[in-house]
């Protein structure tokens, strides 16, 4: 497929429902689709199929040894990824998801190693845009979240911004226009009990974090 046939637009509010099913179907069928993730694009695939997280790892020329971050449509799904849930990812949760932060927890041993990167944990997130959450509400499996950028390059928040080899390796591209960019989501790590680990300040202040917590 020629790789301006790969791009759609998108509306950014409203996706339309065959765009959205167009996408889950080559998601469910292994395949990796480029989508808006609330202030950056990212790389949906499913999460749980390793051919298709090797996809992923070959598109953005990544680290195999860097964990890739994961995309579910609800708190249900988290039993089937992670071993506990702190009290502290409860707070968390109920106060920023659906939104910017990805939290991480400890990995059910049933998880992939690729897509941990071997280090036992998690991160997941519950996306707010409105096309992210149409796309994970549609496949109903964990799906990757990982920004559209080859490693180490600058994150895109169009996708006229995309190196060509991106879109080159995506089954499909959905253009829903400018994102308002950032840093993306805040990372925090909940697998010691006594105390949470801010890995990455994104979208969503330390400050608030504390607030939440501190309630």
């Amino acid at each position: 497929m020629h790789d301006r046939q790969k791009i759609v637009t998108v509306d950014a509010e409203l996706p339309e429902t065959e765009i959205i099913r167009r996408a889950g179907k080559i998601i469910l069928n292994s395949g990796v689709v480029i989508f808006p993730a609330q202030c950056l694009y990212g790389v949906a695939a499913d999460a749980l199929n390793e051919t298709a997280v090797q996809k992923v790892f070959h598109l953005k020329k990544r680290d195999l040894n860097n964990p890739l971050l994961v995309l579910i449509h609800d708190q249900s799904q988290l039993k089937e990824l992670v071993q506990e849930i702190p009290s502290s990812a409860e707070i968390l949760m109920d106060t920023f998801w659906p939104g910017n932060l990805t939290i991480v927890f400890k990995a059910k041993k049933s998880i992939p190693g690729l897509l941990t990167a071997g280090t036992s944990k998690i991160g997941i997130r519950i996306p707010a845009h409105p096309v992210a959450r149409a796309v994970v509400e549609y496949v109903r499996i964990p799906v990757t979240g990982t920004s559209a950028n080859l490693s180490g390059e600058r994150s895109c928040s169009r996708t006229d911004q995309m190196h060509p080899s991106i879109i080159a390796n995506a089954d499909l591209v959905l253009d829903a226009g400018r994102l308002k960019g950032g840093t993306g989501s805040t990372i925090v790590d909940v697998t010691r009990h006594s105390e949470i680990n801010i890995i990455r300040e994104g979208a969503i202040p330390e400050i608030l974090i504390n607030k939440a917590l501190n309630r």
